[in-house]
């Protein structure tokens, strides 16, 4: 039964974000090693980033399959089966990096995208335990796990580098508990399914909901703001070393990163309700113009951080924004198969940059990557300032 006024279910909520904690450490230390792990064991540079673009890959191929499972078993079942695909993939890509197997190491990444696809709805269920004044609040606060992921991601990395044989082996292992964490976190949850779902009604065909302007709007901020926010980040750790900046340099600019990512959620929700939703998509986009332009202005540690800040928390205000008006584009009946397709196009665009960074960045540059997103950049904004 959905709440009404302003009503939350804290407890579920905090259950959310603490498997929203264990899921992001996860990311950020891929994030921080994959690149670094896939040049070690390829033969060929440009194939660096291939494991971790198979992990997004995997990811978007998993979204609409968990989304529909989850509409007929339930969050919990859903959640449940992903997190044991995470704790299976983390102790493949440890055994993959003490074999230096880059094809086993590219098996585990696909293992993790697909956890990674069902970790994504963590969002979606704090919705369905708030009220819809506050849906936007409970989506922050579980995106505010992140905040620990910040911190344990990237110095897990750095602390665990050469703790047993070959490099980050360790780290990979060591996560495996983290997820065991998350498992924890999710055994108690509980989250009903809404009366019309377990009617099995179906609803709207899914074109006539892709085509209204709310899901379109929702969908472009979404996919914008992660596509920008993962070519840029999935690129600067190689972009730092060529610069000749240490790990632990690149360790701290993600660390600060995540942290700007997910910090603001603990009042993005009560901005959107006090300027909102327009005006908070509009500042995210000029964050995310404002963090080109510092990456225009210099090569330094200085630069990466500020530059990888401002886009951090330009990413949390589109995600969020996007997130919280994909809520208004479906009714229950409709929910499962509107968040599937959401997802599905958002982390399909996340794949495709994921999969092309390393090679873009290798061939055209550092200052060629950053111009490229520019367009992108305003064509958002002006559908934002032109739809109302």
């Amino acid at each position: 039964m959905h709440p009404t006024g302003f009503q939350i279910s804290y407890r579920e909520v905090g259950l959310l974000a603490l498997a929203q904690a264990m899921l992001m450490t996860g990311t950020s230390l891929l994030i921080s090693t994959s690149a670094l792990v896939g040049r070690n064991l390829s033969a060929d540079p440009a194939l660096a980033t291939i494991p971790l673009g198979l992990q997004f890959l995997a990811m978007t191929l998993s979204t609409i399959p968990a989304s529909l499972f989850m509409g007929r078993y339930g969050r919990r079942a859903g959640f449940l089966v992903g997190v044991n695909l995470g704790i299976v993939g983390t102790l493949l890509a440890g055994y993959a990096v003490f074999m230096s197997s880059f094809v086993l190491f590219c098996v585990a990444a696909v293992l993790l995208g697909s956890f990674n696809a069902t970790g994504q709805f963590y969002r979606f269920a704090a919705a369905e335990v708030a009220s819809e004044a506050l849906r936007a609040r409970a989506i922050g606060l579980v995106l505010a796990g992140g905040i620990v992921a910040a911190f344990m991601g990237p110095n897990l990395a750095a602390w665990t580098r050469h703790l047993a044989g070959p490099e980050f082996a360790a780290s990979y292992l060591i996560l495996a508990g983290l997820y065991l964490v998350g498992l924890a976190a999710i055994l108690p949850l509980s989250i009903p399914m809404p009366a019309q779902v377990k009617l099995r009604s179906t609803g709207r065909p899914v074109r006539t909901i892709a085509a209204s302007p709310v899901f379109a709007m929702a969908v472009i901020a979404a996919t914008v703001g992660y596509g920008v926010m993962n070519l840029l980040m999935v690129a600067t750790p190689l972009s730092m070393e060529g610069y000749h900046h240490g790990f632990e340099d690149a360790a701290f600019v993600i660390q600060w990163h995540v942290v700007a990512m997910f910090l603001p959620s603990f009042f993005t929700g009560d901005l959107i309700r006090r300027f909102g939703l327009r005006r908070i998509l509009i500042v995210g986009v000029l964050l995310n113009l404002a963090s080109v332009g510092v990456n225009f202005h210099g090569h330094g540690v200085a630069h990466y951080w500020f530059a990888l800040v401002l886009l951090g928390v330009g990413w949390n205000f589109l995600f969020i924004g996007g997130t919280t008006l994909l809520t208004l584009a479906y009714r229950p009946e409709e929910k499962a198969k509107t968040q599937a397709l959401n997802d599905f196009i958002v982390f399909g665009t996340v794949t495709v940059t994921a999969l092309a960074s390393g090679a873009l960045l290798s061939t055209l540059g550092w200052v060629a990557i950053n111009a490229l997103v520019i367009p992108f950049l305003l064509v958002v904004l002006v559908l934002i300032l032109r739809i109302r």
